[in-house]
């Protein structure tokens, strides 16, 4: 957990952390995301994906890595044209169940059949996602929004503080979708945690 409060990421088996990636007129400043749960409020959107992956079976697990986790990682993968990920390994680690934290995996079948994914790690008064993946012909589902929501569902459940969505950018980027959750904080890298008002004021 203050790993998490100060900016830190979990990945593999070590954190890290960086507020700035890139050089020159390329650089991107990072920032740090998590959400108030105690004030969290689905939009209008967000409940509609909610509603429409209603038909899934939802499973949470101790997080392991196997043949057909890795299977949909090779397939969720293709949708990146850069920074392309290695393996499943590089992200959770050899023994993701509880190195360096205890992981879980959140599961959604339709008709038998995986099609999603996401890893969070389990804190004292916080979660922390760590990587989600998808069937790439089931991206109608806006599974990626879902996964998140279900993993603010289970973290409150679970009675606890905080959820960290992981990084983003001040600039305009692919991880954008994080920006638009209710309950919205950043880190600024200072120490403190502020409301998130939208991009354009942190520039």
């Amino acid at each position: 957990d203050a790993a998490w409060a100060n900016g830190w990421r979990h990945f593999g088996s070590y954190f890290f952390r960086y507020s700035v990636i890139g050089n020159g007129a390329d650089a991107k400043h990072v920032l740090p995301l998590r959400i108030r749960l105690a004030d969290f409020q689905a939009s209008t959107s967000q409940r509609r994906v909610w509603r429409r992956n209603r038909d899934l079976e939802v499973q949470i697990h101790d997080a392991r890595i196997d043949d057909e986790k890795t299977a949909l990682f090779d397939r969720h993968k293709i949708r990146f044209s850069d920074h392309v990920p290695d393996s499943l390994v590089s992200f959770l680690g050899e023994e993701p169940r509880h190195t360096p934290c205890c992981t879980k995996e959140i599961c959604l079948y339709r008709d038998h059949l995986l099609i999603a994914v996401t890893f969070w790690d389990i804190g004292d008064a916080a979660t922390s996602g760590i990587y989600a993946m998808f069937e790439p012909t089931e991206s109608r589902r806006s599974l990626g929004i879902y996964l998140i929501l279900l993993s603010i569902h289970f973290s409150i459940q679970y009675q606890k503080k905080y959820y960290y969505l992981g990084y983003a950018y001040r600039q305009p980027s692919h991880y954008d979708y994080k920006k638009r959750f209710h309950a919205l904080e950043y880190y600024d890298w200072n120490g403190a945690w502020l409301p998130f008002a939208n991009a354009s004021q942190l520039q």
